[in-house]
């Protein structure tokens, strides 16, 4: 087609390096392909970059520091950069597509996600203030004025992940801008040309050279590189446990904020309304073919409404589409790799092998390749599918006789991100927040939804921080306290 959105991305995507955008050639580097997982077809060369461009980028965010910026510039900045995005969703969604394999219809609703994240921070940014501190309380304190600033906590390295690869980008670059505090980011190797022309937007909407620097490449060369840079002060990373965990222990003396992962459990009590929560669940549990930290994965239904829950819930299981995701009917796409698609394949046997039933799916679907909406039942606990983060289009459903049960059930899990609860009654509402060991309880619906604004972070194994620009904005900040006598 003479309009294919894959013909209108340009085939060589450049890095920013203190102002300036900066090919392969120009870094005398060799390139990074980037494929369209559902095609297997090249979409993009990026740089790949190693320690030589990190050192570069590093210095200069840490020139940027030295430079004032002003709050109200900075908050003008985001602004400006959400109404761009506004103004090219069309683009930026296809180019989320195509890279991520990402529904078309979803990728839309991501890029406009990304232009509220950026207004978020700076309404955030144009209210950031510091604190009085009531000196006169004590004697020692008497006759002097104190207070605390905010101050920028420094160089942030930031090390986003491929399933959201713009909005995901806005919630690490949008903060850091509003706090003052000069980035380099690393995108997910898979994903970058979203990250790319976030960058390329904030640039145009005036951010001032050095402030924000985006270096590609392999996680091994460039993301280790980074996070153990002496000039780096802060680390935010949004990824998988094993590699996020592994950070603090290597940068002892940096800050780390971990957004992880997790096995999110949806819980739908003899009051709950079974067939809203059969609808919202196939979309918690199947959207982005369930490549989401808080993708619904461990359904608990009471024993008394399981047959109505299962009927309602596979009839629209098995009416999602899968296939292409540049179509708009498509509902569920490709994996990000073939090498995902086929773990998740085995994780499913292993579950059968262990005595699971297939409700629906457990096979790769015969036109494309695309692995179908699973659907388990009697899974034993230890399968991987049900105590891992399966990050597939995969969920199990287990019944359950009362909600103490339920909540057991969902607590037993080294990970806790957020978790859904449907019901009728209050006290029950009440219960599950206080007793669900979660960073997020969301009551008559998935544990898949997020407002952007919300604090939204995990305990557990699922990280140690709390996301949403003001929050990040705080964890980008220290405070610094001056004393007037």
């Amino acid at each position: 087609m003479a309009n294919s959105p894959t013909k209108q991305i340009p085939s060589h995507w450049p890095v920013l390096i203190d102002g300036r955008w900066l090919n392969a050639a120009d870094l005398d580097t060799s390139p990074l392909v980037v494929n369209n997982p559902f095609s297997g077809q090249p979409i993009g060369e990026v740089p790949k970059c190693g320690p030589k461009e990190v050192d570069a980028a590093v210095a200069a965010a840490k020139r940027a520091l030295s430079e004032e910026w002003p709050q109200f510039e900075r908050a003008t900045v985001l602004d400006r950069a959400a109404v761009l995005i506004d103004e090219r969703i069309e683009n930026l969604a296809r180019t989320i597509c195509i890279e991520a394999a990402k529904p078309i219809r979803t990728a839309r609703l991501e890029a406009q996600r990304g232009a509220s994240t950026l207004r978020f921070c700076a309404a955030e940014c144009r209210k950031l203030a510091g604190e009085m501190v009531p000196m006169d309380a004590s004697a020692a304190g008497a006759g002097r004025i104190g207070f605390a600033l905010r101050m920028p906590i420094g160089v942030v390295a930031a090390i986003s992940p491929f399933n959201f690869p713009l909005n995901l980008v806005a919630h690490k670059l949008g903060p850091a801008i509003a706090a003052g505090a000069p980035v380099v980011l690393k995108p997910a190797s898979a994903t970058p040309l979203s990250a790319i022309n976030l960058a390329k937007i904030l640039v145009e909407a005036g951010v001032p050279d050095g402030f924000i620097n985006v270096v590609t490449g392999p996680g091994g060369a460039v993301g280790d590189y980074l996070v153990t840079h002496p000039d780096i002060q802060y680390v935010t990373f949004t990824g998988s446990a094993a590699v996020g965990w592994a950070i603090p222990a290597r940068s002892p003396k940096k800050k780390v904020s971990l957004e992880l992962g997790s096995n999110s459990p949806l819980i739908i009590d003899a009051t709950g309304d079974y067939e809203k929560a059969a609808h919202r669940a196939a979309f918690g549990a199947f959207a982005h073919g369930g490549q989401s930290c808080i993708s619904t994965q461990r359904i608990y239904v009471h024993e008394s409404i399981e047959p109505q829950f299962l009927a309602s819930f596979l009839e629209q299981v098995q009416a999602l589409k899968v296939g292409d995701p540049e179509d708009e009917s498509t509902d569920v796409s490709q994996l990000i790799t073939m090498g995902e698609r086929d773990r998740v394949v085995a994780w499913i046997e292993e579950a059968t092998q262990q005595g699971a039933k297939v409700l629906a799916g457990g096979e790769l679907d015969n036109d494309t390749g695309v692995l179908m909406p699973t659907v388990l039942s009697q899974v034993d606990p230890t399968a991987k599918v049900h105590c891992q983060e399966v990050f597939g289009p995969l969920v199990t459903v287990t019944t359950f006789e009362s909600l103490d049960d339920a909540i057991r059930m969902a607590n037993d899990s080294e990970l806790g991100l957020q978790a859904g609860l449907f019901t009728g009654e209050l006290g029950h509402a009440l219960k599950a927040a206080r007793k669900l060991e979660f960073g997020g309880v969301i009551i008559n619906d998935v544990p898949t939804f997020r407002a952007d604004q919300q604090p939204y972070g995990g305990i557990k194994d699922s990280g140690n921080t709390r996301e949403g620009p003001a929050y990040a904005i705080a964890e980008m900040t220290e405070l610094r306290f001056v004393s007037l006598s």
